[in-house]
């Protein structure tokens, strides 16, 4: 592995226009490419691309194009979970979505961070990143957004068009931007 692919899995700032990373990226795009232009009723050669872009897709789980991410291999879905049309994972850091997960459209994980404070930093295209994880049984309604480093405790119901910003519990309904915590299920 290159430095720059090695300080982004650590955490650490890392250029994204590293030769080494751009090359992955192409060859999920090359993916993505094959996975989004399969035809309706060709679910099984949809989950054998699945299979080879990301990290680990448990059994029964599925995404409905058109899909996006950066990488691929750092996704890995639980068993009989679903991501509905237009989901875009940033994964730039892991993402780990548990079983029995629904991920309505349009909804976004992003790991991806850019220095807030050093615009030097953001101009010469250095960036960092955080995991996020997903438990068991949750729900995420169309549209919503979950920011880096952030974890959703299992049996979790997060209302379309929420914005994520920070962990929420097992068994709460949360909604709004920044999603907040509405009440206990």
């Amino acid at each position: 592995m290159g430095e720059h692919r090695d300080r982004m899995l650590r955490g650490e700032l890392y250029r994204d226009n590293d030769p080494e990373l751009i090359a992955e990226r192409r060859r999920c795009q090359g993916l993505l490419d094959e996975f989004n232009a399969t035809g309706a009723g060709r679910e099984q050669r949809r989950y054998a691309l699945l299979t080879e872009l990301l990290g680990a897709i448990g059994e029964g789980s599925w995404i409905m194009p058109r899909f996006q991410c950066d990488y691929g291999h750092l996704i890995r879905l639980g068993a009989n979970s679903f991501l509905n049309y237009d989901a875009i994972v940033l994964d730039c850091a892991p993402v780990t979505i548990g079983d029995d997960v629904s991920i309505g459209p349009r909804a976004q994980l992003l790991t991806a961070l850019h220095p807030m404070q050093d615009h030097e930093l953001r101009r010469q295209r250095w960036e960092t990143a955080a995991p996020i994880t997903i438990g068991d049984n949750v729900w995420l309604g169309g549209g919503v957004i979950v920011c880096p480093g952030v974890s959703i405790g299992a049996n979790t119901v997060v209302g379309a068009g929420s914005v994520v910003t920070r962990d929420l519990p097992r068994k709460v309904f949360a909604a709004g931007n920044p999603a907040r915590v509405i009440r206990t299920l």
